[in-house]
């Protein structure tokens, strides 16, 4: 039995420290993975390898669901990780693109001054000569 499967089994019987140890036992072909999964991104990706691996092992770790079955079964797993961090990235990367995170607080007053001051530029008060153009450039017809 390899010292990994030695590991793997003593995770999936409660040790704590297992996990811990297990780490430098595949560090390395984690790593690779990692760069594997950045060479497919968009240029300009934050994230490098190294803080990719060091997010997906303790999310896969600390996982209700690590019940892995082998070595392969651990790295499939541990790509799909992975995987999932780079999409949640990408979407927080467009979501801060479009604006995202940045809400401000309106009071209610507030909006009552806009709707005020909405309604009176619409009523053709806030347009130079008291006819404000609709839809199409023509002015008001009168009746």
């Amino acid at each position: 039995m390899s010292e990994f499967t030695r590991l793997l089994h003593s995770f999936q019987s409660g040790d704590a420290n297992a996990a811990a140890e297990m780490l430098p036992l595949v560090y390395d072909e984690l790593r690779r993975l990692a760069a594997q999964h950045m060479a497919a991104q968009p240029q300009g990706h934050t994230l490098q390898p190294t803080a990719l691996v060091h997010e997906a092992y303790p999310r896969m770790a600390g996982s209700e669901s690590s019940s892995w079955k082998n070595r392969a079964h651990f790295f499939r797993t541990a790509a799909e990780a992975m995987r999932q961090i780079l999409i949640e990235n990408a979407r927080k990367k467009v979501a801060q693109k479009r604006g995202g995170g940045t809400l401000q607080r309106v009071s209610l007053h507030d909006l009552n001054v806009a709707n005020d001051a909405n309604d009176e530029t619409q009523a053709g008060h806030g347009h130079p000569g008291g006819d404000r153009p609709i839809r199409g450039g023509s002015a008001p017809r009168p009746i």
